[in-house]
């Protein structure tokens, strides 16, 4: 298989950078594609061409196949790279650039269409001896289905879209009398977000952790795992906020088998390219798997920081057909890294977005600090797009090294013209319980609501 010679950008912002200056340093040509908003974006000006195609609204740009196809055509591009979001765990999309010659940076359209399902997902790693969480063996086909299947595993339960992802179309239900009405906004939400209704019903499992691990396949049936993140600090919409590796409460042997589930979920859906599969641990430490990612993540480059592994540029090699470069035995874990997400959003207002021309921004800097951002000062945010600034990432050779520069880089950066959530990473990062590694996904709403009380 020939290596790849121009990649197509099918994306925005801080991944559309990253994705570049990956391509630069392999001596790929880029193509960027932008929205009429995104015009002055810096993902625009890096690229070695540039494409508009279409006005600001994504439906009518980023989300619009033939024009991002027509593009990559036009351009002469040979492979598309989707980021995260968008098209990246499309089936539809992979195959319309698959029968245009062009190639997908990603895995297989089989696999997407296995895992995106998440009801169909549940049943493949079942069959792979992945754990997974009690709840129904498929989709919920009527009220009473929910009704039976909700009072079989018990209560507390959660109602989730099969074609979920990002926090949307998920109800939580602790008594039958609230089944049947979250059950419809659940499918209502579900359609409107994912375009299917499609839901089924799992056991809630209280005071959990999010737990994701990393793996890599090539087409050549090779695997492997690069270790877990440890991803629970979420905002009220289940929005990831802080992301870290390794997790700081696994022991060895739980870390070795949820590495070997990962990489068995993975094989049984034939994937190459890089992926995520992630799993709730709950208190005992015993973990489940939730759903797999079959895509690169935001939070990648913690797995960067501490495997010395470059994952983009991993993705470019697959996709080109070369072998792994590392078996499992060769892969090594150095230190501890942690991610906070800037977004243009006030914490103290249920996350609301916060749009405007950023007048003043000065990133932190100094050893093991990195920076995965669009922004730059007089660079106008606008208000179409998920609020993601940008991310900053330290390394430390410790956990309490890495929580110590994080917050060292919090208090140097300066972003003026918008409310971000700086502040409420600081916070977090400041508390007993952060340091001690003891939360689990309701930590960042247990905060805010104890900080209106103490307002109040």
């Amino acid at each position: 298989m020939p290596p790849v010679k121009k990649v197509l950008i099918a994306n925005r912002g801080e991944i559309a950078v990253r994705i570049i200056r990956a391509c630069k340093e392999m001596k790929i040509a880029t193509v960027a594609v932008y929205s009429t908003a995104d015009a002055d974006s810096l993902h625009v000006q890096m690229a070695d061409e540039a494409v508009c195609i279409g006005p600001p609204a994504s439906k009518d740009s980023y989300l619009h196949m033939p024009n991002i196809i027509s593009a990559a055509i036009i351009t002469g591009a040979d492979a598309v790279h989707p980021g995260y979001g968008y098209f990246s765990e499309s089936p539809s999309f992979t195959e319309a650039c698959e029968s245009c010659n062009i190639r997908f940076i990603g895995p297989p359209a089989t696999a997407i269409e296995k895992m995106g399902d998440k009801a169909k997902a549940r049943e493949i790693v079942t069959s792979a001896r992945v754990p997974v969480i009690p709840g129904a063996k498929g989709i919920i086909a009527n009220d009473q289905d929910a009704l039976r299947t909700a009072q079989k595993i018990g209560y507390p339960v959660l109602i989730k879209a099969s074609a979920g992802g990002g926090g949307r179309g998920i109800r939580r239900v602790d008594r039958p009398d609230d089944l049947l009405t979250a059950l419809k906004t659940a499918m209502a939400e579900a359609e409107a977000s994912f375009g299917i209704a499609d839901v089924y019903v799992e056991k809630l499992i209280e005071n959990a952790r999010h737990v994701e691990v990393q793996i890599l396949g090539d087409k050549h049936g090779h695997y492997v795992h690069l270790g877990e993140r440890e991803c629970s600090i979420q905002n009220s919409r289940r929005q990831k906020m802080i992301e870290e590796a390794p997790c700081p409460i696994l022991d060895a042997d739980t870390r070795k088998k949820m590495g070997a589930a990962a990489v068995r979920a993975a094989r049984a859906v034939g994937y190459c390219s890089a992926g995520t599969v992630e799993f709730l641990v709950d208190a005992d430490k015993k973990f489940y798997f939730m759903e797999m990612n079959t895509r690169i993540q935001v939070e990648h480059p913690v797995t960067e920081a501490v495997t010395g592994l470059d994952l983009v540029k991993l993705q470019l090699a697959i996709a080109a057909g070369e072998k792994l470069p590392c078996t499992q035995r060769d892969i090594s874990f150095r230190g501890h890294s942690i991610e906070c997400r800037i977004t243009a959003e006030d914490p103290e207002r249920a996350f609301q977005p916060s749009v405007g021309k950023i007048n003043r921004l000065a990133w932190p800097g100094g050893p093991g600090v990195r920076i995965d951002s669009h922004m730059y000062q007089g660079y106008t945010v606008p208000p179409y797009y998920d609020p993601l600034l940008g991310k900053l990432i330290v390394w430390g050779k410790d956990r309490q090294e890495a929580i110590a520069r994080m917050l060292r880089c919090l208090a140097e950066m300066r972003i003026e013209g918008l409310k971000t959530n700086t502040a409420l990473h600081s916070r977090i990062l400041l508390d007993p319980n952060y340091q001690k590694g003891e939360f689990n996904t309701t930590f960042v709403t247990r905060k805010l609501a104890d900080a209106g009380r103490e307002a109040a």
